[in-house]
């Protein structure tokens, strides 16, 4: 909601002002009077949803910033990209029809694994294949795009390969190829072989003319077997391994906007009013992110927006609410949720 009116009061160039200002003087705001559904519903419908973008672009500028925690196998970006669907009713979204008697529309997240923030977002219909959301995907050289089976698409691979970028995606079983080489690998790893191949079929030798090389791992703990397909030739096999093993931060971070930032009900109906509440969901999530970068605040992103949902009608410094005993349970500890064993 507070980022709803600051958009709308605000050009996208004082936002940049505010995202500017110095740290310690950014202020958690409330709202004055009573905010009804039917006014954010209002709110939402005579809005453009093109603002809202612009902002989560400017906000995922901010946010690349910041320097990742979690080490990484390459020196390069390691970029993950998946899509979500987010379920609409039906009846109320006719729009967003998608088979049968299902609506949903389709977020689509390329995300930066060491900082574990989207680098970059759009947000499509439900029925369009989720392949298609690479063809929007911005290319940078000498990053890694890892992918799942679902964006096995040769004329799109060879569009990263053409811009100098590396993808990692994983093989469908009925790939027809021809081994060019193969080289010895070490089993008690996992690995079971590592090969330069070339595409059989016509249209994908196409679409795809050069080499590739197939990596084919079986996960010591799971016994799950995995075929990777990469135009990185010069590093170890383990470690395409375990840049694909990286991939799956962008499904957690789908579960944590789901969770926690107010994706399953929707305020609007039409199709520029849910795309605001998703796009104002991202820049929600992106505005903390870059606060706790900034300010190094202490706790997780979930108890930071849990410290804002409660303390909303108070005019104070982030780091003085969080100093404050307000007495939150955190994320994992919370004893209004029952502990699972396994979880």
């Amino acid at each position: 909601m507070v980022f709803a009116q600051l958009t709308h009061r605000r050009s996208l160039r004082d936002l940049e002002a505010c995202l500017n200002a110095r740290p310690d003087r950014l202020y958690h705001a409330g709202i004055r009077g009573r905010v009804s559904r039917c006014n954010l519903a209002y709110a939402n419908e005579h809005r453009d949803w093109r603002v809202f973008a612009r902002a989560a672009e400017v906000l995922m500028r901010r946010a690349r910033r910041g320097q990742g925690t979690t080490p990484a196998p390459v020196t390069a970006d390691i970029l993950a990209f998946d899509a979500s669907l987010i379920d609409v009713s039906l009846a109320l979204c006719p729009w967003a029809h998608r088979q049968q008697s299902q609506a949903a529309i389709r977020l689509n997240v390329l995300l930066d694994v060491a900082l574990e923030l989207p680098r970059f977002a759009s947000v499509t219909a439900g029925d369009r294949h989720e392949v298609a959301g690479l063809d929007e995907v911005p290319v940078y050289p000498g990053s890694y795009y890892i992918m799942d089976r679902g964006y096995l698409d040769f004329r799109r691979l060879h569009r990263l390969q053409r811009h100098g970028a590396f993808f990692v995606v994983r093989a469908r079983s009925s790939l027809r190829f021809r081994a060019v080489r193969s080289t010895r690998v070490d089993k008690a790893g996992g690995l079971r072989c590592d090969q330069i191949i070339v595409l059989r079929r016509a249209p994908s030798a196409r679409a795809y003319p050069e080499p590739l090389r197939r990596i084919r791992y079986v996960d010591p703990e799971h016994g799950h077997t995995f075929v990777f397909l990469t135009n990185q030739f010069a590093l170890a096999p383990a470690v395409i391994a375990e840049l694909y093993r990286r991939r799956w931060q962008v499904e957690l971070f789908f579960r944590w906007i789901k969770q926690h930032l107010s994706l399953r009900t929707f305020f609007a109906t039409s199709p520029n009013g849910v795309r605001i509440q998703v796009w104002s969901a991202l820049c929600a999530h992106l505005l903390v992110a870059i606060a706790q970068q900034r300010l190094a605040l202490p706790g997780s992103l979930y108890q930071i927006l849990q410290l804002i949902s409660v303390c909303i009608w108070e005019k104070s410094t982030l780091p003085e609410l969080l100093t404050k005993p307000h007495g939150l349970d955190s994320e994992a500890d919370s004893h209004n949720q029952l502990k699972f064993k396994g979880f």
